[in-house]
């Protein structure tokens, strides 16, 4: 399924947060060691399975803790909502509900970098016909919320879908159809 995983870490205490948690913990775990990470969250940007299949385990790997949306059916240790900040060292990634894809959809946003999940890749967005999805709420998520983040925030997904890993949020709302998208009507038709 393409599924990223993503370390975040503060360089001074070098504590950090694991991004979602899909198939394997093996390549996460190891690449924390490799730079020496003191893991303090492991954090679900949303419930599916494809993004939480390993939460538990990897959480135990590093003795962290799990973090979810306060909505979320998922068994967390920390329930966020919009606006929380979680502290690594003396960085802080802020939490930013967005609802759409799933109720309990997140982004996390470290001031540079905007961990999307599967609210919005490159060159599309998230799917909204799965149970708890709404093409309404998707579209105000990205066009009310994400859209008024600095245009130098680096986009990281939740899925390899698009041409590039990663790109700017203005090069993004430049070139995504449901970032283009002047209406919900509109957004409808390309979603």
């Amino acid at each position: 399924m393409k599924n990223f995983d993503y370390l975040i870490m503060d360089d001074v205490s070098k504590e950090a947060a694991a991004i979602d948690s899909g198939w394997e913990t093996g390549p996460v775990f190891r690449a924390a060691q490799e730079d020496r990470m003191k893991v303090k969250y492991v954090i679900a940007t949303h419930g599916h399975y494809d993004h939480v299949e390993t939460l538990g385990e990897l959480s135990g790997m590093f003795g962290a803790q799990t973090v979810a949306h306060e909505s979320s059916e998922l068994s967390t240790d920390i329930r966020v909502r919009g606006g929380d900040e979680l502290k690594i060292g003396v960085a802080s990634i802020r939490v930013i509900h967005t609802p759409g894809h799933t109720r309990d959809s997140i982004c996390l946003f470290d001031g540079k970098n905007l961990f999307t999940g599967d609210t919005l890749f490159i060159g599309n967005c998230g799917r909204t016909d799965l149970p708890g999805g709404s093409t309404i709420e998707l579209f105000q998520s990205l066009h009310s919320v994400l859209m008024l983040l600095p245009g130098d925030a680096i986009i990281y997904p939740g899925h390899d879908y698009g041409e590039v890993p990663s790109r700017t949020m203005a090069e993004e709302m430049k070139t995504n159809p449901t970032l283009l998208a002047r209406d919900l009507n509109e957004f409808m038709g390309v979603e």
